[in-house]
């Protein structure tokens, strides 16, 4: 086998994360969309799936889908909602407005609960909301806003959404596979996430998780040929692993190696372990270098974490991305609209020993101090 360069620096990133070699070394081998043997691994992704998303695999059915993470959200939003159905989208930053973006452009009708961006959903607000509108059919949220690292509740939501007996939609795209969940805990019909994220693939495709009885209604509701979530979905059934359109053989490959990592690992909850160790290092050693986290303990996610800018006239984020990428490590900017952050993910092949090695790199680029 051909030997594969090292990376040359870490991402610590929302993804795409960086990756073992092995994942890499899986997509040497080149497959044909309409071999059996290709389409027995799409199916088998699609059964560890629904295993890792739900404690009654029965219930639930996993699609895949080309594209990055977006377009599966694209996909579930014009699948799952009927041209006579009302989205509320529960927005607190980027990828919340990007729903209701979506929503727009496909001609949705659709409500927003901003709370801004480092606040959560409002839980009365959200009950009263649905209480008021009968004509609100779906809910949607982002379980981790990576726009600043907040953890939102979605257990908590849904079980008030599933109280309303509407359909709640959970972009699980930075979370799923690096924190816990079952979807039937959740309250969630839909569940959203891509290949280059908590499992550890690369970028490719995305998948949905969707409550069967949920999916099967939702045949003709989707706006788009190519992103037609119920017709993909019965495709792959039919058909036994066949997507309908060319598939993205060589991601799919190193995306089967990754699930067999994540269980080599000890599965889900053992890599929230390593993540929530990773934040912990960082967090606790960027407040001894004198820097401040946007957003308190308790909303913190574990896979990424928004800091303030330093205040000093001389800092440059440009200029401390550039001094730690030559010390191998790849951050963030800021999404924050209302404050100067940046920001610095611990998710992918990432391990403590890395998070102590930034944290060196980190004191050895604070150039805006005197001396």
């Amino acid at each position: 086998m051909t030997n594969l360069p090292e990376n040359p620096y870490l991402l610590l990133t929302p993804g795409p994360l960086s990756t073992t070699q092995s994942v890499k070394a899986a997509m040497l081998q080149d497959w044909c969309t309409w071999d059996d043997d290709y389409n027995r691994i799409v199916q088998e992704i699609r059964e560890q799936l629904v295993k890792l998303a739900s404690s009654d695999p029965s219930a639930y059915t996993a699609v895949l889908m080309q594209g990055s993470g977006t377009y599966c959200v694209e996909s579930v939003l014009q699948t799952a909602v009927p041209r006579n159905g009302k989205l509320l989208v529960l927005a607190n930053g980027a990828y919340g407005d990007r729903i209701a973006l979506i929503a727009r452009r496909v001609g949705i009708p659709q409500l927003v609960q901003d709370s801004g961006e480092t606040g959560p959903p409002d839980p009365v607000l959200l009950e009263q909301m649905l209480a008021d509108d009968p004509s609100i059919t779906h809910v949607a949220v982002v379980h981790c806003e990576t726009t600043t690292g907040m953890c939102n509740p979605v257990a908590e939501i849904g079980k008030i959404v599933k109280s309303f007996r509407r359909i709640f939609i959970v972009d699980a795209m930075s979370s799923f596979g690096g924190i816990p969940m079952e979807m039937e805990e959740i309250g969630a019909d839909y569940l959203v996430s891509s290949a280059n994220k908590c499992i550890q693939g690369v970028p490719g495709f995305g998948f949905i998780i969707a409550r069967k009885a949920e999916l099967a209604r939702t045949e003709g509701n989707a706006r788009s040929l190519s992103m037609d979530a119920y017709d993909q979905w019965r495709v792959m059934e039919e058909k036994k692993g066949k997507w309908r359109f060319t598939s993205p053989t060589h991601t799919v490959r190193a995306f089967a190696q990754a699930l067999k990592e994540l269980e080599s690992e000890g599965g889900v909850k053992h890599r929230h372990e390593r993540y929530q160790k990773n934040h912990r290092i960082l967090v606790s050693g960027m407040r001894e270098l004198g820097f401040e986290t946007l957003l308190p303990d308790h909303h913190q996610s574990p896979i990424i974490t928004a800091f303030y800018s330093p205040a000093a006239s001389a800092y440059r984020f440009e200029r401390f991305y550039a001094a730690l990428k030559e010390q191998c490590f790849v951050i963030y900017p800021g999404k924050v609209t209302s404050a100067e952050t940046f920001r610095i993910g611990n998710i992918g092949n990432v391990f403590p020993v890395d998070m102590r090695r930034l944290l060196q790199a980190v004191e050895k680029s604070i150039y805006w101090k005197p001396d």
